[in-house]
């Protein structure tokens, strides 16, 4: 994609928030986006948004802990892209979380991680457009 993605810094509080008040829906929204911003930037494509959030329903729900081991495993692609230090692996933490019901903790920790990265990946993007060459015919 070559930096041609859309990066989003969400308030952690807003995103519970408008999950809770919208009954759901927003997890959706939020849902799509997530999964759009990290397998772009990343440029893992073994999630699609879209299929997602159709598997999701079509599943009741239990395509969510396929997703969430998913999406955790492409961060850790996203933050090796950006020369961020790995710290955690919240794979398993996603899974436990989600088979009790509570997505909206792994949002939160989720979106944090993501505002951390985006804050990196911006820092890093002026030397890497530095390093890069035009080729130019002679």
């Amino acid at each position: 994609m070559g930096g041609n993605y859309v990066r989003q810094q969400r308030s952690i509080l807003m995103v519970i928030l408008l999950t809770i008040v919208t009954c759901g829906i927003y997890y959706f929204y939020w849902f799509y986006q997530t999964t759009k911003e990290l397998t772009e930037y990343s440029e893992d494509y073994r999630l699609s948004p879209g299929l997602s959030i159709v598997l999701t329903i079509v599943t009741c729900g239990f395509y969510q802990i396929y997703w969430w081991y998913r999406i955790a495993d492409i961060f850790i692609s996203a933050q090796q892209k950006a020369k961020y230090p790995r710290l955690n692996d919240n794979k398993i933490l996603f899974v436990v979380l989600t088979l009790f019901g509570l997505d909206i903790i792994n949002m939160a920790i989720l979106q944090s991680d993501m505002n951390q990265l985006w804050e990196k990946a911006d820092q890093t993007i002026p030397n890497q457009a530095a390093d890069f060459d035009d080729w130019t015919d002679y």
